[in-house]
C-alpha cells in the first residue's frame, strides 16, 4: 500500500462527516496496524498533499513499523525533511517564537505552555528511517511535525529552554 491509496478514503471520510474516526476504521487503515496518531498525522492529513505524494509516494507503507522513541534534541534539530520542502524547517526556525504565538487555539491550545514548562512539543512528530526512501541519506527524516522540529531548532539556536530528549513516532523498516 502507498500513500495515494489513502487519498480517496480520507476525502470520503471527511465528506461523509465521519472525519478521522471513520477513516481509521476502514479496512485499509486497520490493516496497516499503525498507531492512530501516525495514521492521522500522515495518512489522513496528507495523503492528498501533492508534495507529500512526491516525497513519500513510493514508500511501501506495509513495510513500516512504528514505535515511540526518545531522541536527543541535538539529533532532531539537524534532521532534514522531504526534498519538496527542504528549506521549510529553517524558514520556520528563523521566527520560531511567532509559530508558538499563533498556535493558541483549538488543537494547538497549550503549545506555548509545553515549550515554556517542559521544553518540548505537545504532540509527537512523525519521523521516518531514510532507508525506506529512495535516498542516499542515512538516519531519520521529518515527515510530519516540521513546525515542531523547526521550533526546537530555533529555540536551540537562540539558547531558549529545550528539553534534552523528546518523544517522536519513528517509522523503521520491518524485518524481511
Amino acid at each position: 500500500m502507498y500513500l495515494a491509496d489513502f487519498t480517496g478514503i480520507a476525502i470520503a471520510s471527511r465528506e461523509a462527516g465521519g472525519g478521522f474516526e471513520a477513516f481509521r476504521k476502514t479496512s485499509r487503515v486497520v490493516g496497516l496496524g499503525w498507531p492512530a496518531d501516525v495514521a492521522e498525522q500522515w495518512l489522513y492529513d496528507h495523503s492528498g498533499n501533492e508534495l507529500f505524494l512526491r516525497d513519500y509516494g513510493d514508500v511501501e507503507l506495509s513495510r513500516v513499523r512504528w514505535q515511540l522513541e526518545a531522541l536527543h534534541a541535538a539529533d532532531i534539530a539537524t534532521m532534514p525533511t522531504g526534498p519538496s520542502e527542504h528549506d521549510v524547517i529553517d524558514e520556520i526556525a528563523a521566527d520560531w517564537d511567532h509559530w508558538i504565538r499563533v498556535r493558541n487555539l483549538g488543537v494547538h491550545l497549550g503549545v506555548a505552555q509545553m515549550w515554556e514548562v517542559h521544553g518540548t512539543w505537545k504532540r509527537w512528530p512523525v519521523l521516518l528511517d531514510r532507508r525506506l526512501l529512495r535516498s542516499s541519506g542515512a538516519g531519520l527524516q521529518v515527515v510530519e511535525g516540521r513546525t515542531r522540529v523547526a521550533i526546537l531548532r530555533g529555540r536551540l539556536k537562540q539558547g531558549a529552554f529545550v528539553a534534552e530528549q523528546h518523544l517522536a513516532w519513528v517509522g523503521r523498516p520491518t524485518s524481511t
